[in-house]
């Protein structure tokens, strides 16, 4: 079940979100009409009280309406995963992955063969561990649709899903 604005990043945890380059890559993409929320490792280092290196982002935009949101910004987009819907957007020598929501169509548990879509809850379930599938908005608030909250409090590593059948 989603945790929707139940928390948000505050205070230290929510700093990396005041980067200049970052806004410019939510500022892009809401441009486009899309919706973008970072997620992953840099979502659980800040609540984790790590730091935040690396930003990846999730979008519901397609990778050519990315491509296209950055253009009109004038940044720089490159394809780096486009068959997997990753597009890496670089800002002021910063860079961004921005992966399209996806969701499984085939896989053999290593690599998968995805649709693209705006399900959140979707994307959410495809990921490797409930830490990583906690998404934050351009303002901090944070959904949670797998229980990575409760388990980067508890500093509990679970799969989502049957481990052995992903």
């Amino acid at each position: 079940m989603a945790e929707l604005a139940a928390r948000r990043l505050e205070g230290e945890a929510a700093q990396f979100l005041q980067n200049p380059a970052l806004k410019t890559v939510f500022e892009a993409i809401s441009a486009a009409d899309g919706t973008a929320r970072v997620v992953g490792g840099a979502v659980r280092n800040a609540l984790m009280g790590e730091p935040v290196t690396d930003i990846d982002l999730a979008c519901d935009l397609p990778p050519s309406q990315v491509i296209a949101a950055a253009e009109a910004a004038d940044l720089k987009a490159v394809p780096t995963g486009i068959d997997h819907g990753t597009i890496t957007l670089v800002v002021d020598g910063e860079t961004f992955e921005i992966t399209t929501l996806r969701a499984d169509v085939e896989t053999d548990g290593r690599h998968a063969v995805v649709d693209f879509g705006t399900d959140w809850s979707v994307d959410a379930h495809r990921r490797d561990f409930t830490v990583n599938a906690v998404y934050a908005d351009s303002d901090g608030r944070l959904t949670d649709y797998v229980g990575g909250l409760n388990d980067i409090h508890t500093r509990t590593i679970r799969f989502i899903g049957d481990a052995s059948s992903r």
